[in-house]
């Protein structure tokens, strides 16, 4: 049984959010539905203690992709080059 609830948000996160639902073939209600129930699957203490990107790939546009850049040593250089010919 669907209830009733009023909200209150910032009207350009209301706005992105229409237009998310909108694109992805889904009502507001039923996408704020879809990520309380995420929020509330398990038993965090607090929303600090919530994954956060679980929720930026929820309201993402697109695929997230984390780049990570790590300057190589010679030595780590070397010792990939090597193993890469076994």
């Amino acid at each position: 049984m669907d209830a009733k609830l009023t909200l209150s948000f910032n009207q350009d996160v209301v706005t992105k959010a229409k237009k998310y639902a909108a694109d992805n073939n889904i009502s507001l209600s039923r996408l704020i539905e879809h990520l309380l129930t995420q929020v509330t699957a398990t038993e965090y203490k607090s929303l600090e203690d919530y994954p956060i990107s679980d929720w930026v790939n929820m309201v993402a546009e697109g695929e997230v992709e984390y780049k990570k850049t790590v300057k190589a040593t010679r030595k780590s250089s070397k010792d990939a080059f090597f193993s890469s010919k076994k």
